[in-house]
């Protein structure tokens, strides 16, 4: 599990990524080291007041990097010539705090005084992509990894991959969206419900969540659907039984065969838009929400819905 969170074997320990930097060492902790991962310079003094509140949300916000990043903490009282070798070769330090993000060996970008969390983890997030890295400490990768599990069919330890992340990151939508789908394919509905509805309310409502709330509606659809055979010939017999149409789709969907079903509402939308209420075209929706934006059934079936909407 460790290996998968973004090479988490080979990460440095949390010591590591802060350091106490002179004159002495600024050449092998800040301009040699730069050139393997972004260092992050925090010009500080201990009669700062905004350097006390700023230095440890750097702290906080370099660790979470997972080593995608280090720190450099420079006491400008105790490395007066530094500073001043500095301020000759451009970089301006005529306050502090003054925080500078050195890439590839070289100053790329830099703020002075106390900013919002948000702004650090911006300006952090600028200069590890500057470099070259991912400023989510791998748990892409990871995510990455878990679906292509779900996809094999390995669902308990993509479940597990998920819930690992989410132990990095409580707020990944992706994971909690994964975690849920991988309790859908492990026929455990309520489970999955319970997941999304553990997610935080600032990400309720993204796509990776919406497709998890799809996927076990049509679950539960599934459970509920009728025989295939005995609906196609109820549609054949009776083409104006909106509803026998529209329990054939479910029972297509839940026998794997989302393009015949989105087919079937299709020709339900187009026979009366407005049967129960619109519900052929909350059904599409549902589908469509439920896979992946790019999937080909998703971009045909909204063609043609568009189609009969504006024909």
């Amino acid at each position: 599990m460790i290996d998968i969170l973004g090479g988490a074997g080979d990460m440095a320990p949390a010591g590591d990524l802060v350091k106490d930097v002179t004159e002495a060492t600024f050449m092998q902790d800040v301009v040699d080291a730069s050139m393997q991962a972004p260092v992050i310079v925090d010009f500080w003094a201990p009669w700062c007041g905004p350097c006390k509140t700023l230095g440890p949300a750097l702290e906080a916000a370099v660790t979470k990097a997972k080593g995608a990043v280090t720190m450099a903490k420079i006491d400008v009282d105790q490395n007066q010539r530094l500073v001043q070798a500095l301020s000759q070769q451009g970089l301006p330090l005529q306050s502090i705090p003054t925080v500078v993000a050195f890439v590839q060996g070289r100053p790329i970008d830099m703020f002075q005084g106390a900013v919002a969390p948000s702004e650090i983890d911006a300006f952090i997030k600028r200069a590890i992509e500057a470099g070259g890295g991912s400023a989510d400490g791998g748990l892409g990768d990871a995510i990455e990894a878990a679906e292509q599990m779900l996809a094999d069919g390995d669902v308990a330890d993509a479940a597990q991959t998920f819930a690992a992340v989410l132990g990095e990151d409580d707020k990944n939508a992706a994971a909690y969206g994964g975690l849920a789908r991988a309790h859908v394919a492990m026929g455990d509905l309520d489970q999955a419900e319970a997941v999304l509805n553990g997610a935080p309310a600032e990400i309720s409502d993204a796509a990776e969540i919406e497709a998890a709330h799809a996927q076990i509606a049509l679950a539960r659809q599934a459970e509920n659907a009728g025989p295939v055979a005995e609906l196609r010939a109820t549609v054949e017999a009776y083409p104006e039984d909106h509803q026998a149409r529209f329990d054939l789709a479910q029972a297509l969907h839940a026998a794997g065969e989302a393009e015949a079903a989105v087919d079937e509402l299709l020709t339900l939308f187009r026979k009366d838009q407005d049967w129960n209420d619109g519900a052929a075209k909350a059904q599409l929706f549902t589908i469509f929400d439920a896979l992946k934006p790019n999937d080909p059934i998703v971009l045909n079936g909204r063609r043609k819905l568009s189609s009969i909407i504006f024909a």
